[in-house]
Parts: C-alpha cells; sequence; structure tokens
C-alpha cells in the first residue's frame, strides 16, 4: 500500500479510535489507576506523612511526627469549617480500610486536640488514645501517604504490609479475595466445560444440516442474544424458585420441592445456557470448515471412529475449541447479574465484590485493584490462548 492510501485509511479510523479512546480506554484507564494511588490522606495530613517518610516502623515515631499530627488535624479542622471539605472523614475512611478503628479515632483526635494544651504534643495525643502509642496505627498512615500506593493491589491478594514495611499475609480469618478468585475461575472453568460437552453435539449437528433445517438450528441458537441478560436470569429464577415451574412438575410426580435456587447448581446452570451460543457459533465455523473427505479417508485406511476423532477431527478443530472456550471463561470470569441473582453467599464471583467495593463501601481503590487481578487473568488467558492456538493462523490446526 502506498503512501497515500495509508493516510487515507488512517484518517478514516481517527474518529473511531478517538471515540473508543475516550470512552473506552479512558474511563477504565482512570478507574484502574485508583488501584495503585491513595490520594485520600496526604491533603489531610502532609506534615505527618513527610515526618514518618525516614521512620523505621519498630516503635512509635518521635516527637516529631506527633507535632506533625497535631499542626495537619488542626489546621484541617479550621478548614472544614471555613470551606466544610470533609477531608477528615475521607482520610478516616482510607485509614480504617487498613487499619480498623481509624474511622473513630481520626475524627476524635481531631476534636480533643484543636484545643491550646500544654506540655508535648505526644503526651497530649497519647492522653486522647493509647492507639497512638502503636506503631501499626502510623504504620496506616504511612502506607496512605501516596502517592502511588501499593496497599490495595496487595489486599486484593490477600497480603499486606506491616508497620516496618514487610509484606506478609493477612491473618487466616481475613482472607477473602484468594478464595474468592478461586471459587471464579472453578466457576468459570466448570461453565467452559459443560459449554463444551453441550456445545459439541449441537454445533456438529447445525454444521452437518442442510436446507431450512440448518437456518432453524442456526436461529434457535442466536435467540438468546436478542433477548436481555437480566431477563433470561429472571426466568431461570421462575423456574427454579421453590414454588416455580421445575418443583410443580416434580411435586406431580411426589418429589420435592428441592432447593434449586441460591445455591452453585443454579448459577452454573443459568451461565452455562447465557453462554452456550458463544461456544457453539465457533465450532460450527470449524466443523463447516472441516473437508468431510478426511474423516471418510482416514476410516478407510482402517482407523476406527475413536482414532478418526482423537487424530483427524479434533485436530483440525482445535483453533474453533480454543476460540469457544477463551469466549466463554473471559466472559464467565467477569459475571455479576447471576451469580448475585440466582447464588447464595457462597457463589458469589469476582465481580460481585467488585461491585461491592465500588458502590455500597465507596472503597474504589479495593474495586480498582479487584478489576486489575480479573483484566490480569484475562491476560493470562488471553496468553494461554496465543500459545495453543495462534494469532497468527486462524481458521488452521
Amino acid at each position: 500500500m502506498t503512501r497515500a492510501p495509508r493516510l487515507s485509511a488512517a484518517l478514516l479510523v481517527t474518529p473511531l479510535l478517538t471515540f473508543l479512546l475516550l470512552s473506552f480506554v479512558a474511563p477504565i484507564g482512570a478507574f484502574l489507576w485508583r488501584g495503585v494511588t491513595d490520594a485520600e490522606v496526604a491533603p489531610v495530613l502532609p506534615r505527618t506523612v513527610a515526618a514518618l517518610a525516614g521512620w523505621d516502623g519498630r516503635a512509635a515515631p518521635d516527637d516529631a511526627a506527633f507535632a506533625a499530627l497535631v499542626d495537619d488535624l488542626r489546621e484541617a479542622r479550621a478548614r472544614e469549617r471555613a470551606a466544610g471539605a470533609g477531608g477528615i472523614a475521607r482520610a478516616a475512611a482510607r485509614l480504617n480500610a487498613d487499619r480498623p478503628g481509624f474511622r473513630g479515632l481520626l475524627p476524635m483526635t481531631a476534636r480533643r486536640i484543636e484545643a491550646p494544651f500544654d506540655g508535648p504534643a505526644r503526651a497530649a495525643v497519647l492522653a486522647i488514645s493509647e492507639e497512638w502509642g502503636d506503631p501499626e496505627t502510623w504504620g496506616a498512615i504511612r502506607r496512605a501517604g501516596g502517592p502511588l500506593s501499593a496497599f490495595h493491589v496487595l489486599a486484593a491478594v490477600d497480603l499486606r504490609r506491616d508497620a516496618e514495611g514487610a509484606v506478609r499475609a493477612v491473618p487466616p480469618d481475613q482472607r477473602v479475595f484468594g478464595q474468592v478468585l478461586l471459587r471464579s475461575l472453578w466457576i468459570s472453568l466448570l461453565v467452559t466445560a459443560a459449554c463444551l460437552a453441550l456445545g459439541w453435539p449441537l454445533a456438529w449437528l447445525v454444521a452437518t444440516t442442510r436446507g431450512w433445517a440448518a437456518t432453524l438450528l442456526l436461529g434457535a441458537v442466536m435467540l438468546p442474544f436478542w433477548i436481555s441478560l437480566v431477563v433470561r436470569t429472571a426466568a431461570w429464577m421462575v423456574l427454579l424458585q421453590r414454588e416455580g415451574v421445575v418443583n410443580a412438575a416434580l411435586g406431580a410426580f411426589g418429589i420435592g420441592p428441592l432447593p434449586l435456587m441460591m445455591n452453585r447448581f443454579a448459577v452454573v446452570l443459568a451461565m452455562v445456557h447465557i453462554l452456550l451460543p458463544f461456544m457453539v457459533l465457533p465450532l460450527v465455523a470449524a466443523f463447516r470448515g472441516l473437508d468431510p473427505a478426511l474423516p471418510r479417508a482416514a476410516a478407510s485406511l482402517g482407523a476406527t471412529p475413536w482414532r478418526v476423532f482423537r487424530r483427524v477431527i479434533l485436530p483440525l478443530c482445535l483453533p474453533g475449541i480454543a476460540a469457544g472456550c477463551i469466549l466463554v471463561f473471559i466472559q464467565a470470569l467477569g459475571f455479576y447479574v447471576t451469580p448475585a441473582l440466582l447464588g447464595g453467599p457462597s457463589d458469589q464471583m469476582m465481580a460481585w465484590f467488585v461491585g461491592f467495593y465500588a458502590t455500597r463501601s465507596v472503597n474504589w481503590g479495593l474495586a480498582a485493584a479487584l478489576s486489575l487481578l480479573l483484566l490480569l487473568a484475562v491476560g493470562v488467558c488471553v496468553a494461554l490462548y496465543g500459545r495453543l492456538a495462534g494469532f497468527r493462523r486462524p481458521g488452521t490446526a
């Protein structure tokens, strides 16, 4: 292609690229950036953060840090009284995410330290609460000093830094997200395997049928795309609830009612139904690209049906299988609505926790860090797909 056509092509796609940059890349990038930054504490306690920069974390800091804390809190109280900015509350919420108790400790200290006092700042602050004598209390302030911070990323993998700066695992009773990530991966694998098992014969039937029947079957596969995800999930709620259609039918035979909702079975069943088309369509394309003379030739040479499948059909269809599996697995990994409506507390996936921290606890940093973890998992899946199926050889085995 010469220079002029290349320039014309670039100009034609520029509006689309600009739209994608502004409406997709920039918002997601700004959200993920919150996972590696800390901006709530430093504006309220700038002198304290600076005083703790050289602190070793082995004992309570020196008198300069206590004096800096008093000055910062007095200034923040005066600023809030004048403008009502609410900086102390935001800083306390951020510190409370690291060390529970800060939500009350910081505002209380700010109120009581506002009046003039005699003697050193250390004695006055420790008189308010003995918590200020604990190195971990000051360590939380130093860890939240920003501007960059690994606090949320470490929390997303059940790790944290202690007052001395060493990375350690959180206590066993506080570990949450490692288990949630393993659960999300396991459910996604189950759904992918079930979609492959159900989608293979259905795709083979669609690919080998001719005429109006093939069109009808393909339309049946495409039909779920025309219905909202929420509507499809709500339909499963109607079917699986205690007084639903399935339990009513089983009741006619004297069975049940069975607990079909608010468990792992309901989540996997509904996700398989929703994601099955994403497995069937790549398999149909792979089967239709398969030369039917090759299996017949292998069979005519004496190969058994299992050997024909294993040595001829399966290798030739591998790109379609890999494409279907990667599509289903990645989408399953980010499912939110279906587990939230059909699953119990032990069936919620990582996306539910992202939504929880973003909307209910307003902990945007942790929500962004969990999203980074999901993004990393998706990246690993795509890399595996590229390794196994290859990006440069579409449609080939």
